[in-house]
């Protein structure tokens, strides 16, 4: 238990300073079209309050990509996200693809941008509602310059990343 706890700390630690931070939109055939690029940080948004992500909507069952490389760190479901996974990327931080139909990848799998995670879906507090991939980024570190006490959750708000800005960017 101990050599696989060691691993991970120097996979993480190798993860935030080597691997690039390269981008791509995170679903198979999408264009910045597939979303609305007001609904990052959009309030009031259902029972989370704010909404701390992008909806990128597509068919059903189609591919979702890993945005970026990293290591998947969990996969699981729940209530809101549905089935969800949870990669970590460069600069320590979190990719989270939420209501997925299906999910075909396993913690501490190393990912390359582009390899195949799950396929859309409308799974958890999107069920009923037309497929899309819940996209959001998450910084481990909080990125201080983002606080604004006018805006809802705004403590919150500093832990967060428009995916938006880095995928209108792509191309």
């Amino acid at each position: 238990m101990k050599k696989v706890l060691m691993v991970f700390l120097v996979a993480v630690i190798a993860i935030g300073f080597l691997i690039p931070v390269k981008h791509r939109i995170p679903v198979a055939g999408a264009s910045a079209s597939d979303w609305n690029p007001k609904s990052f940080w959009y309030s009031p948004w259902g029972r989370s309050g704010t909404h701390k992500g992008i909806d990128i909507f597509a068919r059903e069952g189609t591919p979702v990509l890993a945005a970026t490389s990293g290591m998947v760190v969990y996969t699981g479901f729940n209530d809101m996200g549905g089935n969800f996974v949870l990669v970590l990327g460069a600069k320590w931080r979190f990719y989270y693809y939420a209501h997925l139909q299906r999910i075909d990848t396993h913690v501490l799998r190393l990912l390359n941008m582009g390899d195949i995670i799950g396929t859309v879906g409308s799974t958890g507090n999107a069920q009923g509602k037309q497929p899309h991939l819940h996209f959001a980024i998450r910084n481990l570190l909080p990125l201080f310059w983002q606080y604004d006490s006018s805006k809802p959750q705004a403590w919150n708000k500093v832990f967060y990343i428009d995916p938006g800005l880095f995928l209108t960017s792509i191309n």
